[in-house]
């Protein structure tokens, strides 16, 4: 006999966030989850999209059968890859005479610059 589990799945924009409780049959795979919930029926842009999911901020594949309790957090795409962002930051810095050109740390005011 197959056991029902209690499982959230939730999706936030800026604007609006989303959570469904749903009952599914023990072995469902996330992905059953998430159709099953009718989240598409709020959030019909997700439909037909690679979704990135997790579990408790957890990252997750699809295809992991869901445990009873489980929250299912499907992740908005990043706008901007945080390691660019982190590259810039630095660039400008440097740029800026704010961190050592050579080590990319604070600047030491007791080291020879050569000119």
């Amino acid at each position: 006999m197959m056991s029902e589990l209690n499982i959230e799945v939730v999706y936030a924009l800026p604007e609006k966030q989303t959570l469904l409780s749903e009952i599914v049959d023990e072995g469902t795979t996330i992905e059953q989850a998430i159709a099953q919930s009718g989240i598409f029926q709020h959030h019909p842009e997700l439909k037909g999209q690679a979704l990135q999911v997790g579990i408790f901020s957890r990252a997750a594949k699809l295809t992991d059968q869901v445990q009873d309790g489980d929250r299912i957090e499907i992740y908005r795409p990043l706008l901007a890859d945080p390691k660019e962002l982190r590259k810039l930051r630095a660039q400008r810095a440097k740029n800026s005479g704010k961190a050592d050109k050579v080590t990319g740390g604070r600047p030491n005011p007791l080291r020879h610059h050569d000119s």
